[in-house]
């Protein structure tokens, strides 16, 4: 019986796609293990986002095979890139690393992982079964609800893959050309999906794709008049979609991840303010302000529409919590566009935010635009930038105090807020004897940085020791 482990690197979306994996290792009899020095064949998925992502998907491809010497075992182990990097760099990599991997498996190949596997035992080249959209760099392949799968998330959250690939032309961004343009899945597939993971007991459905909002529109064209609007009662959207899920029977959150800006409406908005369990949460990339920023970036929308759009969101969902993330240092950026982006954030006190350094992707349009921004000027922006949203955070985690919230406990004596997605966001730290994967109803009487410290409701501080002070 083979054994197989598997990394997964990156994000959300990639991390779907190790479950798919795993999924069909199961189906063809394999063993999953976690410990990669007792496998018979170590996959890495990998990423390929920013620099930094290819760094470290270098570096675990060069462990797995470094280590591989180290037993007989180690060396008849085999080594397969998935993912990302595997997609984007297939044919620069089949060569530079010919000698430490024996397959590279991209996007569309998920499905097909144990008949790779069981070809490179059989002592075939894996390239014979290697089909050409991978050479290509080109993805086509979507999950349906019956994909075989196995979730790595705990058991109480899981991610949903609505859709896959994405059509917008932002300059800084390589996605579109890895996994190729945006397609949907149908509505019935995610309800059929969603309805088997709240059935298992899953407390939280975390919607992810590259754009959220998008969600349904690329079918638009096959209707007799594409321009008629698609609202909540008929066609594939995304408010179609949130109320379909809403009406499943059970206690649990939905969570919206990656919505682009540009796509949001007024129906979406009202959408979210009528379904009691779509979470008081959005993230909403704006990646910048300035509107030179933005048409360098050709992120579709303006600067005046951005502050509408967060103005109308908050007015039409009371109590939403906003996350974004913005990017210093694109290329011809100025102070004063960083301080126009430092004046908006101080203006929308968004209760969650990211901002990362640019990165000068090989293959986009930004990396070949004149007035690249220096590294330490980057930096810079990013330590001020990051500066003022601990300040606001600060502020944003004392207006919780004393506030009761409902949270979902994550491990023993941490949980989460709706306002806290898994991995991104902040922690409460609660007492270590509530129920793991299960609601709880908390009162909040303090906060450290961007986490709060809660009590269960109508406790006493003086019976509580919080999780963090006791590790």
């Amino acid at each position: 019986m083979i054994k197989v482990s598997l990394i997964s690197l990156g994000c959300a979306k990639n991390l779907v796609d190790s479950e798919i994996m795993v999924g069909h290792l199961h189906q063809a009899g394999m063993v999953v293990i976690p410990e990669a020095e007792k496998a018979d064949v170590v996959i890495v998925n990998t990423c390929s986002f920013i620099d930094s992502s290819k760094e470290e998907s270098i570096g675990h491809i060069l462990e797995v095979h470094q280590n591989r010497g180290m037993t007989k075992r180690r060396k008849e182990q085999k080594l397969i890139v998935a993912g990302c990097m595997a997609q984007r760099f297939s044919k620069d990599l089949s060569s530079s690393l010919n000698d430490e991997v024996d397959a590279f498996i991209g996007l569309d190949q998920v499905t097909k992982v144990a008949p790779i596997i069981e070809a490179l035992y059989a002592k075939e080249r894996a390239a014979a079964h290697v089909p050409e959209n991978f050479v290509t760099g080109r993805s086509t392949y979507i999950p349906d609800y019956n994909t075989p799968r196995f979730r790595l998330t705990p058991k109480h959250f899981a991610y949903v893959k609505i859709a896959e690939g994405c059509n917008h032309p932002c300059t800084f961004c390589i996605i579109p050309q890895i996994r190729g343009r945006h397609r949907s899945r149908t509505v019935e597939s995610v309800v059929a999906e969603a309805r088997q993971l709240v059935k298992e007991g899953v407390k939280e459905l975390n919607l992810i794709s590259q754009d959220t909002t998008f969600f349904g529109m690329d079918t638009w064209e096959q209707r007799p008049n594409p321009r008629t609007p698609v609202d909540s009662s008929r066609g594939t959207a995304l408010t179609t979609l949130l109320r379909q899920l809403n009406a499943i029977e059970g206690d649990f959150w939905i969570r919206l991840l990656y919505t682009h800006p540009a796509h949001w409406s007024d129906e979406l908005i009202q959408t979210i303010a009528e379904c009691p369990k779509v979470a008081r949460y959005i993230d909403i990339p704006l990646q910048h302000i300035s509107d030179a920023m933005l048409g360098a970036m050709q992120r579709e929308t303006s600067g005046d529409y951005i502050r509408d759009l967060i103005r109308r969101i908050r007015a039409g969902i009371p109590g939403i919590a906003v996350r974004t993330t913005f990017i210093v240092g694109f290329p011809g950026e100025t102070e004063a566009d960083v301080d126009e982006l430092c004046a908006f954030i101080t203006e929308a006190k968004f209760e969650r935010l990211g901002v990362f350094r640019y990165s000068q992707e090989e293959g986009t349009r930004g990396a070949k635009m004149e007035n690249q921004v220096p590294a330490k000027t980057k930096e810079a922006r990013w330590h001020r930038v990051m500066k003022l949203q601990r300040e606001i955070a600060a502020a944003v985690s004392k207006s919780h105090v004393g506030q009761t919230l409902k949270v979902l406990v994550e491990e023993a004596g941490v949980a989460r807020g709706d306002a806290d997605a898994p991995d991104i966001d902040g922690r409460i730290y609660v007492p270590r004897e509530l129920p793991v994967g299960e609601f709880a109803e908390v009162t909040i009487t303090g906060f450290q940085d961007y986490d709060l410290l809660a009590l269960p409701k109508g406790e006493r501080p003086a019976e509580f020791k919080v999780a963090k002070q006791a590790q």
